[in-house]
């Protein structure tokens, strides 16, 4: 753009480099502890087997799904929308109750910026140090520093998307590739790619990826109401502050405006400006100013979790109705899933009439009709199933064949024929079609089909 002098003048400008200070305290803690849990969880699991089969491994090719000692196959997919509903859910209810909660202390974006920012401290010091050598010309020492810090933050990145990998290959298998530098297609692809995606989202944009491109901060402001826990600044204690009420000569405030809540903030916003979308309730001001307010000899809370109502009436509401309905669904939905997994069966049959012929009278005097046995082994052992079928009356029909042999996580369609003697039945029925393992006859499934008798008189 133009101005009338006819200097171009840019509209854009480019926002400026946050450095986070270590904050110190409570909720530092908790973000430390979570972080190693769940970094721990996520880089020790390829490693865990139960029953010689990893803990948690998603063999794609396979088509075989291991979760804590339990396989799912492609037919049981359902369970994870319904895992995947009631994830959303727990992120619902508890925005409710206490706001942001996930954002500052277990979302993978979080977790991973602050691994990186421990070891950018560790490589090139504190803030003020960082700041120093960003200002710094270009010399041996910030190469050696700039160097060292991208070559750990690279093997960091690396060893992430490796084990990323892993959830899909097993880690054994892995790492035998790495050592003998044979790791080639797909392995290497998303372990390069969800590598540099780590890098680059925990290394570089950091904040950036909370301000402009996750869309939970956008709709998080739907799931608030009056007793959402939000993190605020105290302004009626905290104002004026220290240095402008001296200039002014009154009476100064608890603020003594040292910025340390600002430094310490992980996207550089102010929280004394009041709540702002690009808070994501780490805690790390409160952490600071309590400091502060320590040695200064002032009560704590100055900047604390609180919501609107206990600012409002100095109460708080736990039970509220927006948090029992979500908490109800929650409670309906996990009870779900657990009956579902708990009653899952090692099998599945699925029926399907022949539609070329609606039945075969046979010289013998008995009727026949096909029908397609679509049977899922979903155990990971090879399986022999027994097939019969029964009439509505207790009678049973011949099958031919009786039996079939499936393999680990294997289905397979099995075309039999029905027989029932024509003189006996009149009128069309359901016939229940049961697959029991022959190894396990308290494993069974079963399944009805129309049978038709032959022509209605």
């Amino acid at each position: 753009m133009a101005d009338p002098s006819g200097e171009t003048v840019s509209l854009y400008q480019s926002a400026p480099k946050v450095y986070p200070r270590m904050a110190r305290g409570r909720y530092a803690r908790l973000r430390v502890l979570a972080m190693v849990v769940l970094l721990g969880l996520y880089y020790l699991l390829p490693w865990v087997t139960i029953g010689g089969e990893p803990a948690v491994l998603f063999d794609l090719p396979a088509r075989r799904f291991h979760v804590f000692g339990m396989t799912l196959v492609p037919q049981d997919l359902f369970l994870l929308a319904w895992l995947l509903i009631l994830a959303a859910l727990t992120l619902f209810f508890f925005t409710t109750l206490a706001g942001r909660l996930w954002c500052g202390y277990a979302c993978p974006q979080t977790v991973w910026t602050e691994a990186f920012l421990w070891i950018e401290r560790a490589i090139e010091g504190e803030r003020h140090q960082r700041m120093k050598l960003d200002r710094m010309p270009w010399g041996p020492h910030k190469l050696l520093r700039k160097g060292g810090k991208h070559v750990a933050w690279v093997a960091f990145a690396a060893f992430t998307g490796l084990t990323f990998v892993a959830y899909f290959v097993p880690m054994r298998t892995l790492v035998a590739d790495v050592a003998a530098f044979e790791l080639g297609g797909w392995p290497l692809w998303w372990s390069a790619f969800y590598g540099f995606a780590t890098w680059g989202n925990a290394g570089f944009m950091r904040e950036q990826v909370c301000k402009y491109m996750c869309p939970y901060a956008r709709f998080q402001s739907a799931m608030f109401d009056k007793d959402t826990l939000i993190i605020a600044y105290d302004e009626k204690r905290g104002e004026p502050r220290k240095q402008s009420a001296r200039r002014r000569g009154e009476t100064a405030g608890d603020c003594v405006d040292c910025s340390l809540c600002v430094q310490v903030c992980p996207t550089g916003i102010d929280i004394r400006n009041g709540l702002q979308y690009e808070c994501i309730a780490c805690a790390a001001c409160v952490d600071a100013c309590n400091t502060v307010m320590d040695h200064v000899g002032r009560p704590r809370g100055l900047i604390r979790y609180t919501s609107d109502r206990h600012d409002a009436e100095g109460r708080f509401r736990l039970l509220r109705p927006r948090a029992i309905g979500y908490g109800l669904v929650w409670l309906l939905l996990a009870g779900g899933l657990l009956a579902a997994l708990l009653l899952r069966s090692p099998l599945e049959l699925d029926v399907m009439r022949d539609r070329r012929n609606l039945y075969r009278a046979l010289p013998d005097g008995m009727v026949e009709n096909v029908f397609v046995l679509r049977v899922t082994n979903k155990s990971d052992a090879p399986r022999t199933l027994m097939l019969r079928a029964e009439a509505p009356d207790g009678r049973t029909l011949a099958l031919s064949p009786d039996s079939v042999q499936l393999g680990a996580s294997e289905t397979r369609p099995v075309t039999v024929g029905a027989r029932i003697a024509g003189d006996a039945i009149a009128h069309p029925f359901d016939v229940t079609f049961i697959a029991t393992a022959a190894d396990a006859p308290e494993v069974s499934i079963r399944h009805t089909g129309r049978f038709i008798p032959g022509a209605m008189p």
